[in-house]
């Protein structure tokens, strides 16, 4: 039987309800925030931020999905989801942002085209498009 766990992307790390962190988070496998942090958090897969997370810290990730509370600002490699039960205050950096009706959002939000088409299927009229206006 294979090791579940050989893989970082494999890998998924819960920070519990009754989990109150301080300082700088570093990992590399998708993980699940219910607790509550301050600092900094720099992330090489997936970060939740669930709903009863509590979140005072600036976020760098690969994927990031708010539904809970996050003070700080956002910055994906891939895409921020914000949920309608979120509170984020915050600026929100990635190639695709989306920001469900409902959620209590405070902030700015920039997008980067360049990477978005890079990641996506280059001969669509749209991707074409996008890389028109980018030059």
């Amino acid at each position: 039987m294979a090791d579940p766990y050989d893989t970082s992307a494999s890998r998924t790390s819960v920070l519990g309800p009754t989990l109150r962190f301080k300082g700088e988070l570093h990992a590399d496998e998708e993980l699940l925030i219910k607790g509550q942090i301050e600092g900094s958090i720099t992330h090489s897969q997936r970060i939740t931020v669930c709903g009863e997370g509590v979140v005072k810290a600036n976020i760098k990730a690969q994927t990031i999905v708010v539904e809970g509370t996050v003070e700080g600002d956002l910055q994906a490699d891939k895409a921020i989801q914000i949920k309608d039960t979120a509170r984020l205050k915050g600026n929100v950096h990635a190639p695709s942002v989306s920001i469900v009706e409902g959620a209590q959002f405070n902030g700015g939000v920039a997008m980067d085209v360049a990477k978005r088409s890079a990641t996506t299927n280059t001969h669509s009229p749209r991707a074409a498009k996008a890389d028109a206006a980018a030059k």
